[in-house]
């Protein structure tokens, strides 16, 4: 008789609950993706607004001095007090910007399921993503994109934890029973 033919029933249940637990941290940890890029999405949405704001105000100067943006933009740029030419390149940056912002957003807002990982990775603004991390809070999204990511992220772990250590375990004790049987038959 085999040693660990008593301990089966018992690694069967571990294995069970290990399965389950294996479930939930996966369902859990890859739905955070979505929700994520969600809260992401708030925060890039206030800092477009913002820039966008920004940018109005600089427009309505121009408009009032009865002149086109980019016209405002080179006259005050090529001033000779150096402290409003610097005013020039702020106006550049604004409106270089907005059209970044804009880009984030729309690519994020028209991204696949499957691509918007990676869509949000291209387009990433760092300084966004670190401040919607410093208040990001965990949460579950009761939406088909967050139960499609908590799928994946079950499946995943799962086919991880089959693979790299159930299926190699499951292996070597089968190579040393068959083993040991050839070894105690010999014996015999």
């Amino acid at each position: 008789m085999n040693w660990t033919a008593p301990l089966r029933p018992i690694l069967r249940a571990v294995e069970t609950v290990c399965d389950r637990v294996l479930c939930v941290v996966g369902a859990v940890a890859f739905a955070q993706l979505p929700e994520f890029i969600q809260q992401y999405r708030q925060r890039l949405g206030g800092h477009l607004d913002e820039a966008r704001r920004q940018l109005a105000e600089f427009v309505a100067i121009a408009t009032r001095s009865k002149l086109s943006l980019p016209q405002f933009i080179e006259r005050t740029s090529t001033n000779p007090d150096s402290t409003v030419a610097q005013l020039g390149g702020a106006m550049r940056n604004t409106v270089l910007r907005v059209d970044e912002l804009v880009a984030a957003e729309a690519a994020l807002s028209h991204a696949s399921l499957w691509a918007k990982p990676f869509i949000f990775l291209r387009h990433i603004e760092a300084e966004v993503a670190r401040a919607t991390w410093e208040i990001y809070r965990p949460a579950i999204p009761t939406t088909g994109e967050g139960l499609v990511y908590a799928i994946a992220g079950m499946l995943t772990l799962l086919g991880l934890y089959h693979g790299l250590i159930r299926y190699p375990i499951s292996a070597a004790c089968a190579l040393r029973c068959r083993t040991e049987t050839t070894t105690t038959r010999g014996k015999s």
